[in-house]
């Protein structure tokens, strides 16, 4: 199994996630973050005085999914999430050893 964590521009979350429910992924966590990258930030004005914003507004998106279905969802994310402008994100993908479903013991591929 592996574990797919994108962070993505907000706005392309209900894009995303229609499109890996499309591909049969149905589960998901969302958290709302903030951080940059090459983007850095942006400088804003508020009542008259300009400030840097340096952290910006994101969202991870974290998955777990079967091994064979791991390329076809970073490629689903990655088209889905892309406006080819600097900020668009970042895809991670990480091996999985062992999943639980806690309601009823299940492991590995089951659980999820």
């Amino acid at each position: 199994m592996k574990k797919i964590e994108a962070v993505i521009k907000p706005f392309k979350l209900d894009d995303v996630r229609e499109a890996l429910s499309e591909i049969g992924i149905a589960g998901m966590t969302v958290t709302e973050v903030k951080g940059f990258g090459r983007q850095k930030g942006h400088t804003e004005l508020y009542r008259g005085a300009e400030y840097v914003v340096d952290f910006l507004p994101k969202v991870k998106i974290e998955v777990v999914v079967r091994e064979e279905l791991a390329e076809r969802a970073v490629e689903v994310i990655a088209e889905t999430a892309r406006t080819g402008k600097i900020g668009d994100g970042k895809i991670f993908v990480t091996p999985v050893e062992r999943v639980i479903r806690i309601r009823t013991g299940e492991e590995g591929p089951e659980a999820v």
